[in-house]
């Protein structure tokens, strides 16, 4: 029977005009497929998603070679006060203009996205549980629990198809800093989860209870 531990900590989680959710595990664990799935069954309340991704340092004072050198697995390649920041504006009701980061050339683009107000706000990221003021600002933290090798094989997938990288590319950052700061950040963190979910096959059961949960907590 697959295994699905779930810690509901009631007193844990202030009164808050804004919900927010955090959705952490190792790069390819099905993050933001979960994230979209509950959103879909978060309706008819107002939610958004929000990815760690779109969060990382704009490098574009360094030349190019010098960005594909940078290790985007390491908590420092985050720009999480910025991230945070916006956080305490969508727990208040507010609007933000979030950036929107190019994987091609590792930048920020010049254009900006509007998300919020929402009652609901589900961030997604693989480092979000190992800065403590992030961590600690999520009312409800949830880590997906999938194993390396098909979470590598997804990511080889994506960013062969959706970031214009190379076979060669994707499986040297994966060796040299997927895999090793997985390891040491990554997984340690999954300590602060609420709900570990371990299998991506009763996805649907466990979105479910998820959304459940998160109705319970918003009464």
């Amino acid at each position: 029977m697959p295994l699905m531990r779930a810690f509901f900590r009631m007193s844990d989680f202030p009164l808050a005009k804004t919900l927010l959710v955090g959705i952490s595990g190792a790069s390819g664990s099905g993050k933001s497929f979960f994230a979209h799935k509950l959103q879909t069954l978060l309706a008819p309340l107002s939610s958004i998603i929000l990815s760690q991704d779109d969060y990382y340092q704009d490098l574009a004072m360094l030349s190019l070679h010098q960005r594909e050198k940078v290790n985007f697995d390491h908590p420092d390649a985050v720009d999480f006060e910025l991230l945070v920041h916006h956080l305490h504006f969508l727990r208040s009701g507010r609007q933000i203009e979030h950036p929107l980061y190019d994987f091609s050339c590792h930048t920020r683009r010049i254009e900006t996205a509007s998300a919020g107000p929402a009652d609901v706000v589900l961030v997604d990221g693989i480092l979000i549980f190992c800065h403590p003021a992030c961590r600690d600002i999520f009312d409800y933290r949830i880590y997906i629990d999938t194993p390396l090798d098909i979470c590598f094989i997804r990511r080889l997938h994506r960013d062969i198809t959706e970031r214009e990288r190379t076979i060669d590319s994707v499986t040297q950052q994966y060796l040299q800093t997927v895999r090793p700061m997985f390891w040491q950040f990554v997984q340690p963190a999954s300590r602060a989860a609420d709900m570990i979910i371990t299998d991506d096959a009763i996805f649907d059961d466990q979105i479910l209870c998820v959304r459940d949960h998160i109705l319970k907590i918003l009464e």
